[in-house]
């Protein structure tokens, strides 16, 4: 079975508002206008601090740019921090230094859904707002969490896409982030459960970890490879993950016969798709997940919602949301990557 398609007129129109949104640059300073630090809970704090896994990940550099651009749409104060490594603890100083400054809001992709929440508790009892995007923490530590995609969702299109690269029968294995990544773990957990009521005829051998970086994951491609001589797919639902895979396969005999998909950005696998190592791959905007994030801060900070189910906001450009159980915001559906369509985005 395939995902389906959404039509590319429309989604078309929704990359050129990322190329625009992309303009921008993610910074660790303030952006323009915005309330000065040490007014933390205050309905006038626009002062946004994004906080990513770890910087240098180009996801997050476009989830940021995205960040950035509603702040500055909306005249707060934008900074991006974050520790150079994707560990469980490594966010916890950064949170720490944001609540000491006051900051209005803390927008955090969570390296681990336990770790960091007494720190994240510590800044919400000091007036900050807590916002998740991409990997939640446990709901009592934030007061939002901005979801890419609905789960099930994001599990079935990276099944679909291998079951149909492979012909719906093999081994395959997953190619993952940190072991503690929530989201990761989350749809590994779905696509294992969509496996085995869908496609009876694919086994999945081996789940491996390239924490997020792009040598680690390079390397576990190639013991995959090597452990596993019938592997016939790797599916792998990071974009650092996607990107180090499909950069060995190219320039190795696997190429053409071991299937590579997963989640990953058009500017990082464009020249995979062209050289046909990979078919197809399935991603979200980042700039928008990073967009609708900043929006659903300056809601909470100007107390137009509280994160209780049912409450709605309007997120610039992409229109009107409403909260969800447990505070989550729902941005959209993944989207198919292919060599028909994928000249058609820059991100």
């Amino acid at each position: 079975m395939t995902f389906a398609r959404k039509k590319i007129a429309a989604f078309a129109a929704v990359a050129v508002a990322a190329a625009l949104v992309l303009s921008g640059c993610a910074d660790t300073g303030s952006g323009s206008g915005g309330s000065t630090e040490g007014e933390g809970g205050g309905s006038d704090n626009l002062s946004i601090t994004f906080l990513p896994k770890n910087l240098g990940n180009p996801y997050f550099d476009t989830s940021s740019k995205g960040g950035k651009a509603a702040v500055d749409e909306f005249g707060g104060t934008f900074a991006e921090v974050g520790p150079a490594e994707a560990t469980p603890d490594a966010q916890v100083s950064y949170i720490n230094t944001a609540t000491q400054q006051a900051v209005g809001a803390l927008v955090v992709s969570a390296n681990d859904p336990k770790a960091i929440c007494d720190a994240l508790n510590e800044a919400r009892d000091a007036g900050v707002k807590v916002v998740t995007f991409d990997s939640d923490t446990n709901p009592e530590c934030r007061d939002l969490f901005i979801n890419q995609a609905d789960s099930e969702g994001i599990a079935k299109v990276q099944v679909d896409l291998i079951a149909d690269q492979i012909g719906g029968a093999g081994e395959v294995a997953i190619l993952s982030a940190s072991a503690n990544a929530t989201n990761q773990n989350a749809w590994i957990d779905l696509m294992k459960e969509y496996v085995a009521s869908e496609y009876p005829d694919i086994t999945i051998v081996e789940t491996v970890y390239g924490d997020d970086d792009d040598q680690t994951s390079f390397d576990k491609t190639a013991a995959l490879l090597q452990s596993h001589p019938n592997l016939k797919g790797i599916i792998s639902p990071t974009t650092v993950g996607i990107a180090a895979a499909a950069r060995y396969v190219s320039t190795s005999d696997f190429k053409g016969k071991v299937a590579i998909t997963g989640l990953g950005t058009p500017n990082q696998m464009r020249e995979y798709v062209e050289d046909g190592t990979v078919t197809a791959f399935a991603l979200w905007n980042p700039a928008d997940l990073g967009y609708l994030a900043a929006f659903a801060a300056k809601a909470l900070i100007e107390g137009e919602i509280t994160g209780a189910e049912g409450d709605t906001f309007e997120a610039g450009d992409l229109g009107e949301y409403t909260v969800g159980a447990d505070g989550v915001v729902l941005l959209g559906d993944p989207f198919e990557f292919n060599a028909d369509n994928i000249g058609e985005f820059d991100f």
